[in-house]
């Protein structure tokens, strides 16, 4: 069971639960340039970096989650590490806040909301001055199909200074940010009932096989799998 809404204290966040049942297969999570603050009724308190590929999550029979998703760019002002140290991993939170995370924990209770880990999240992003302006305005452009060349050219950096600050920022090279924001495009008009040879053209792919193998790739099976779940 998995319920996700809106996030009212940060701009672009999620609210997310999950409950996981007796035989509950491994959760395929897609990669979505996000950094999430999470609870388990298992682990506690922990953070999920940004994933290069589809990351396959396993529960144990009845495990409760809570958690928010960050918006791209503003999980590292929000954990105060650099998204790229966080790439690919699930950490404790005590792993990057100390006795801060065991005083949070404490205060938040056995079984925390998500609207609560929100609070949490917005609290820090407020006391480090907010989202990093240029994480927002890269990834608003490359969301919205930009190139490279040219969303460097709009916020005034040279392709290497810009790949340095994205790893920063999002975990990775701009390059893998724009495909993995690309895939989510093209899931969202094939979700809303567009057929693949069209999503292809309309998300920016050369054409369908090109489609197929990027999904394949970034989320471990072909988009008929993969909408077939």
């Amino acid at each position: 069971m998995y319920r996700e809404r809106p996030a009212a204290v940060i701009t672009g966040a999620v609210l997310w639960a999950s409950e996981a049942g007796p035989d509950a297969p491994p959760t395929r999570v897609l990669p979505d340039g996000c950094l999430d603050l999470l609870w388990s009724s298992r682990a506690g308190l922990l953070v999920a970096g940004p994933d290069r590929r589809a990351h396959l999550s396993r529960s144990a029979a009845g495990e409760r989650w809570r958690g928010v998703r960050l918006p791209p760019g503003v999980g590292p002002a929000v954990f105060g590490v650099p998204a790229d140290e966080l790439r690919d991993r699930r950490v404790p939170l005590d792993a990057l806040w100390g006795r801060a995370a065991a005083t949070l924990a404490e205060r938040l209770g056995p079984s925390p909301t998500a609207t609560a880990l929100a609070a949490v999240a917005a609290d820090r992003l407020a006391a480090g001055g907010g989202p990093d302006p240029l994480a927002v305005r890269v990834a608003a452009l490359l969301a919205a199909g930009a190139t490279i060349t040219a969303t460097a050219a709009e916020v005034g950096l040279g392709p290497r200074a810009l790949h340095r600050r994205s790893q920063a920022l999002f975990g990775y090279g701009p390059k893998t940010l724009a495909r993995i924001l690309r895939l989510r495009r093209a899931l969202a008009l094939a979700h809303g009932g567009v057929g693949l040879a069209e999503v292809a053209v309309r998300a920016g792919y050369a054409d369908q096989a090109h489609l197929t193998r990027d999904v394949r790739d970034l989320a471990g099976v072909p988009p008929t799998v993969l909408l077939a779940r």
